[in-house]
């Protein structure tokens, strides 16, 4: 909108402030190194990958290729911030969790614009949904770190150390916050991996992590393919493991952990069945089921994409 110092000008056009969908505000790097310790550090071996828009098929960055090496140093500094963080008085850690919350949110036009840019998502989604939604996270979180002993009456709530979590592309910020939230606020550290195709968001969220002032290796960020994340997954350092992803991708990693004291979860898929009753409201549930198959172009993970329908 016109600002006083941009009154209509004598020639009688107006001038504007940049549009919510511009990009001129966006700072993207042209490397990104990996976030271990609290630093940026260069991959062991020296590789990199390029991440595009597939709008255009534009590069935007180079991203670290992080190796085994690599993800042996990430676990290594979760576990020696694990001591620490662990025992650091929970309404503390909420504190931490609340400012990566409120960074984000000053930060939100940046991130949907590069969520947008890195990943295709509409820009209406990523600036109405996305963003919003992972800030909202953390600060849910945040209110829960020192308020875990009533949601489990007569039990003994601890941590359980670190935490390996490899996220999909279709939500990366969103699925970087519904992981590493509930995480720090129940006292473990996270080696995360984000999807190879987007994970612009997640190294600028790991900005917002250092500029937090969290402990130097409570949150730990490594970048590549699917050899980074089965290194997270065999690490013998790593006590539980978080996936969201292909079914196929959660079978392999079930059977790696077979017989093994990790523990973890997966959600896996997304062909979810609607259910229509005779009595439903017929308007609303076929908004409704329409909405669920096409919001995000089918790619949820509750895309209901079978219908049973009451004769």
């Amino acid at each position: 909108m016109a600002t006083p110092e941009n009154k209509l000008a004598f020639d009688g056009g107006w001038q504007y402030s940049p549009a919510p969908e511009s990009t001129d505000h966006v700072k993207i790097k042209k490397r990104y190194d990996l976030f271990i310790g609290g630093d940026f550090v260069r991959p062991a071996k020296g590789k990199y990958f390029d991440t595009i828009n597939p709008a255009n098929e534009e590069k935007l960055s180079r991203v670290a290729l992080a190796s085994d090496e690599d993800v042996d140093r990430a676990v290594k500094a979760a576990r020696q911030a694990y001591s620490g963080w662990s025992r650091m008085k929970a309404a503390e850690r909420g504190k931490y969790i609340y400012r990566i919350a409120r960074i984000l949110q000053e930060r939100s036009r940046e991130f949907a614009a590069i969520e947008s840019l890195d990943g295709g998502k509409p820009i209406r989604e990523s600036r109405d949904v996305d963003v919003p939604l992972a800030a909202a996270h953390f600060f849910y979180y945040a209110g829960w770190a020192d308020k875990l002993e009533y949601a489990f009456p007569g039990r003994k709530v601890k941590p359980l150390g670190v935490a390996g979590q490899i996220i999909p592309w279709n939500f990366p910020l969103l699925m970087a916050a519904w992981k590493i939230a509930p995480a720090l606020a129940c006292g473990n550290t996270v080696v995360i991996k984000p999807a190879e195709t987007t994970p612009l968001t997640a190294m600028k969220l790991a900005e917002v992590i250092a500029d937090a002032g969290l402990p130097p290796g409570v949150v730990n960020i490594v970048t590549g393919a699917g050899e980074t994340g089965a290194a997270i997954v065999n690490h013998p350092g790593v006590d539980k493991i978080a996936f969201t992803g292909s079914t196929s991708v959660g079978r392999i990693i079930q059977k790696a952990l077979a017989g093994t004291n990790k523990k973890y979860t997966l959600e896996l898929g997304g062909k979810a069945a609607n259910i229509i009753f005779a009595d439903a409201a017929i308007d609303q549930a076929v908004e409704g089921i329409v909405n669920g198959i096409f919001f995000n172009q089918g790619h949820v993970c509750c895309a209901g994409s079978r219908l049973f329908v009451q004769e």
